[in-house]
């Protein structure tokens, strides 16, 4: 696997963070002042402070910017991105057993499960709450266009979730590539990379159809997914933040398991499925490397590798297709460097 980052990665990573910075900000002036703060409020704070990528403010405030918009006024929707992001991933946790989270334990490990799921509710709440400011700074009709959007986003999600969840309740093997890069499309793409660049453009008054940025970020959600899936097999546990195997142990249906169900042979699928059918606490570290063992026989993850490759080159194309009319600006050149980072990453 190619570790080798592009020159402008260090760039993209301070660009990025200050538009995360700035998310992170404005979501601390949406917070009551008055009410619980030890068991709530304070908690708000805790996963969006602990650092991440900034990938969904930075891409919204960013797409305003390079098509020629005021990302000042992008920032309220940032923030209610970045709302939304945290709680989908407290809630996650708990719905995968997830142990880590940004190289900490999960909130529902550090703070017991009804303290985390009524922090994920609160977020979502909260996250309603720079939208509803929109209205004196952007208007009536476009506050509610923003609105539509962030509700089509976040139902996507969820109905992303289902799928997955239901995937591993129901102890499926029979799942194609395209059963996945649909559940993807609908749990990743919409809210990572689709909609935080239709909704600046959406601020930006673009005057090309907002659907023309759904490819794009369907190539760049699609590419980012497998690699974080791929990352979560091969990486350096410290360097990623979350606990290295933990998908197989989840039973998580990605595409390099997928892949390996579907080229295996019957009995390795038959002790494959057993092994899935039992509960997180009855998996072992052994069982992981037995699973990585079939992955690594029959190509597994360097097919994920590949894939996501693919998938980052024609976002690559698609960016071009979009971008490159538009005139030379720190931002669209940070985007690209996104895409690019999708190529090369390795955390």
């Amino acid at each position: 696997m190619n570790t080798a980052q592009p020159p402008s990665y260090q760039n993209l990573k301070k660009h990025l963070g200050v538009y995360h910075a700035r998310a992170v900000q404005r979501i601390k002036d949406h917070i009551p002042e008055k009410g619980p703060r030890e068991s709530l409020y304070d908690l708000v704070l805790d996963y969006p402070t602990r650092g991440g990528k900034g990938f969904r403010p930075g891409l919204c405030m960013a797409t305003c910017n390079a098509f020629g918009g005021d990302n000042e006024l992008a920032l309220n929707t940032a923030a209610s991105l970045e709302l939304f992001h945290n709680a989908f991933l407290v809630h996650d946790d708990i719905e995968d057993e997830s142990l880590l989270r940004r190289g900490k334990p999960t909130m529902h490990q550090k703070e017991g499960l009804g303290i985390a799921v009524n922090v994920g509710d609160a977020m979502n709440v909260l996250g309603m709450r720079p939208l509803m400011a929109n209205i004196s700074i952007l208007g009536h009709e476009q506050a509610w266009e923003i609105f539509t959007e962030v509700e089509h986003m976040v139902r996507q999600s969820v109905e992303g979730q289902a799928m997955e969840l239901n995937w591993v309740r129901s102890n499926s093997s029979c799942i194609s590539e395209e059963d996945y890069l649909e559940m993807v499309l609908k749990k990743t793409c919409w809210y990572t990379t689709i909609h935080p660049m239709r909704l600046g453009a959406l601020i930006a008054d673009v005057e090309i159809s907002l659907d023309e940025f759904n490819l794009l970020g369907y190539y760049m959600g699609a590419a980012f997914q497998i690699q974080d899936d791929v990352l979560n097999l091969v990486a350096d546990e410290e360097k990623y933040g979350k606990e290295k195997g933990g998908d197989i142990l989840e039973g998580k249906r990605t595409l390099m398991l997928i892949h390996l169900m579907n080229h295996c042979s019957k009995k390795e699928g038959t002790e494959i499925k057993e092994f899935l059918g039992k509960e997180r606490s009855c998996r072992s570290a052994a069982d992981i490397e037995w699973i990585m063992t079939l992955m690594e026989k029959y190509g597994s993850i360097n097919h994920g590798i590949v894939s996501s490759k693919q998938l980052a080159g024609a976002a690559l194309h698609e960016f071009t297709r979009l971008f490159s009319s538009l005139p030379a600006h720190p931002d669209k050149e940070m985007m690209e460097d996104l895409v690019m980072y999708m190529i090369h990453r390795d955390y």
